[in-house]
């Protein structure tokens, strides 16, 4: 018996793959703006005084803005919304994770030695591991809560491979 599971799309492909150069054109237009002030209030003398100080200043923010939203954006939109579009099929003899690019992994249940939870989530929400020891190599994949009926396709892989499921 096959069952699949499948992360719904929230956003279109389009943005899927593209976002982070949305975000990087954003941050060089935050950054332009910023020169762009400097260069039009601008008084360039050698001497240091609170003018150099001031556009100073604005550099350093506006180059932190650059480089920090457009990096936290990223790093919220991949942990949130990286797995739309992947399919998860279990049947009699193994588990198969494509990749909404098209790649896919595959582990026979025998070949499974673990299914944990994160012990620490830094991006939410927490990632579900199932590990497996393919020839002389391990390798995992993962599940998040984003998956509807992930505590399901969990509590069925954990009993299919015989191994506990680990919070």
């Amino acid at each position: 018996m096959q069952q699949v599971f499948q992360y719904p799309m929230t956003y279109p492909w389009w943005w899927l793959d593209n976002y982070f150069l949305f975000t990087w054109f954003l941050g060089m237009l935050i950054l332009a703006v910023g020169w762009g002030v400097f260069f039009r209030y601008g008084k360039f003398s050698y001497g240091i005084d609170f003018g150099c100080l001031w556009k100073s200043l604005l550099l350093l923010l506006m180059t932190t803005l650059a480089l920090g939203v457009p990096n936290y954006y990223n790093t919220r939109f991949i942990a949130e919304h990286g797995q739309e579009g992947d399919v998860i099929t279990l049947d009699d003899e193994k588990l198969t994770y494509n990749f909404r690019k098209g790649e896919a992994k595959t582990f026979r249940f025998e070949d499974i030695v673990n299914i944990y939870q994160e012990p620490v989530t830094f991006n939410p929400p927490p990632r579900f591991f199932v590990v497996a020891k393919t020839g002389a190599s391990v390798d995992s994949v993962f599940v998040t809560e984003n998956l509807p009926g992930y505590e399901k396709m969990l509590t069925e892989l954990s009993a299919l491979s015989e191994i506990p499921f680990e919070r």
